[in-house]
């Protein structure tokens, strides 16, 4: 080829043509005028914001329904520009912009560029947007609307740089920010990384999906690229980003432990230990979706040779008309049909009977000697399902721990409004002095309620501590406006929202507050059991817990 700048062209093409499908659909609207946007660089800006809207949507893997969409042009609106539309109008922005301009009303959108190596125009196929249907609270049906690869790429690119170099780039800087501890810019680097990790698992699911639905319209070009793309993303991403969690997980632990036994922390130290177990948080996901991209990755090479064979035996498969073959032929000769039994046979493949051979009964038969260990052996039953129950009901178990601690210290509070663990160690030992045994035993399962383990009970205090206010009016108003993605670990702010809900809901609670009590003084726990079963004393400082009740 005479200019070597030239190869790839069309390449390029498809990238400036996602920006110029885009401004032609766009500009040709009259539509716009109605809403109040007139100039075509305010067209412009809402189509962006838009897609960046539904992008948030997608790697969150929440639903991004019409009405979400209505409503976060209808806030843009209120706060940002100010145009003289109702909600109303703002739904029916939405949909003009996702149904008519990123859409096309349904007809395909397609962009021509040159090829100067084959001396042609390629044709090039655009989508920005897709959709799926979904059921909200399990009844209603709506529809859910979610970026295509090209949309991606036409966000990415107003932005971000080439696909091989993002996760690369981010990982170093976020390596950088961490070994500096300034924390609050490493969040925004490794949320970047996952949500680069996200976008190409939802490239594997879609490339799969177009596979499903007809292998040859799938092109090994693309296959190659994203087999190249993922063998990038899970080459030694994980190791590196356990090693992160690993460090992450250490400078926590040495900040918790400060904050409860030595000394409070300074307001910065605060914000670095928020940092840090948000830093944590994405850690353990970005692993996870490391996780998923290598199964992807094995699926989508078995999913796309198992469809690829497919059709190659579909073509040496030997077909033949019924009609002329069958139906023509038994009515030249309706006598034939006598022998229907031998062209229905193959049809219906019957099991052999099974006789008894009696020359069996005569032979020599050998005696079965069982061994006795036999009886002995233990059976292990490697039952996935059943392994995942019991790890389940573990959990359960646990987190009941967890539920039943924090009942009795919001039991122990309601009674007088606030208490201390001063107070409550002070109660342990009354009961310790006591004479009588059956007394002496029932505080002992009461310390044992307040304080399962010596772990879960850190565990509780560290996040009443780092909380300092839980407004429980505040929680069920975010319960309300969002959904929140379903755990089975431990949740300060769900399981206080629980009981306050449950069992102690004729207590009204309206806030929980938790101080430290800086007079030095050391509240200590004796005979704690530990996970493993032995058994310690607690030190830890004096904490105040207070309930603040709504008026009647």
């Amino acid at each position: 080829m005479q200019y070597e700048f030239l190869k790839n062209f069309p390449r390029r093409m498809k990238n400036v043509g996602l920006y110029a499908v885009l401004i032609q659909n766009s500009a040709q609207k009259m539509s716009w005028k109605q809403f109040g946007f007139s100039k075509f660089d305010e067209q412009l800006n809402l189509i962006f914001a838009v897609m960046l809207y539904i992008m948030e949507q997608s790697l969150k893997e929440e639903n991004c329904t019409m009405d979400d969409i209505g409503a976060y042009i209808d806030t843009l609106n209120t706060r940002y520009l100010q145009k003289q539309i109702t909600y109303e109008d703002c739904r029916k922005l939405g949909d003009f912009i996702v149904n008519v301009i990123l859409s096309n009303e349904g007809r395909a959108m397609y962009f021509d560029g040159y090829d100067f190596e084959q001396n042609a125009y390629h044709i090039m196929h655009v989508s920005y947007v897709a959709n799926r249907i979904v059921y909200l609270n399990q009844e209603v049906r709506r529809t859910s609307y979610y970026l295509t690869d090209d949309g991606y790429n036409l966000i990415l690119s107003t932005l971000e740089i080439e696909n091989n170099m993002k996760l690369t780039i981010h990982e170093m800087i976020f390596q950088m920010h961490l070994e500096k501890q300034s924390y609050d810019k490493a969040v925004d680097e490794i949320k970047n990384v996952f949500n680069l990790m996200r976008i190409q698992l939802q490239k594997i699911q879609e490339a799969m999906g177009k596979i499903r639905r007809n292998a040859l319209n799938y092109s090994v070009k693309d296959y190659e690229e994203i087999l190249l793309e993922n063998l990038d993303t899970i080459s030694d991403t994980k190791e590196k980003f356990q090693k992160y969690r690993e460090l992450v997980r250490s400078r926590v632990k040495n900040l918790e432990e400060e904050n409860i036994n030595v000394r409070r922390l300074g307001e910065k130290e605060e914000e670095n230990l928020e940092n840090l177990r948000i830093i944590e948080g994405y850690l353990n996901r970005t692993i996870d979706e490391h996780q998923k991209i290598l199964s992807s990755h094995f699926d989508l090479k078995a999913l796309y040779t198992k469809e690829l064979e497919l059709l190659s035996q579909v073509s040496l498969i030997q077909r033949f008309s019924f009609r002329n073959d069958f139906y023509d032929k038994v009515l030249e000769k309706p006598a034939s049909l006598g022998n229907l039994e031998y062209f229905l046979r193959p049809l219906f493949n019957q099991e052999p009977e099974k006789i008894y051979n009696l020359n069996k009964a005569l032979l020599y038969q050998k005696p079965s000697v069982r061994n006795e260990e036999e009886d002995t052996e233990e059976i292990l039953d490697f039952d996935e399902e059943a392994y995942q129950k019991e790890q389940e009901k573990k959990r359960k178990e646990k987190l009941k721990c967890y539920e039943n601690s924090l009942g009795f210290l919001i039991e122990q509070t309601v009674e007088t409004g606030e208490i201390s663990l001063l107070q409550l160690q002070n109660k342990f030992q009354k009961a310790v002095s006591h004479q009588e045994e059956t007394v002496f035993e029932s505080q002992q399962e009461t310390l044992k309620q307040l304080i399962p383990n010596v772990e879960i009970f850190k565990e509780i205090m560290v996040e009443l501590i780092r909380n300092k206010e839980i407004n429980i009016d505040a929680l069920k108003r975010e319960r309300s406006e969002f959904i929140q993605d379903q755990t089975t670990d431990f949740q300060l702010n769900e399981m206080l929202l629980q009981l306050c809900e449950g069992e102690f809901a004729a207590q009204k609670i309206r806030k929980i507050e938790v101080y430290r009590i800086e007079d030095g003084t050391t509240v200590i726990f004796n005979n704690v059991l530990t996970e493993s079963g032995e058994k310690k004393s607690i030190r830890c400082s004096n904490i105040l817990i207070r309930i603040l009740r709504n008026e009647e």
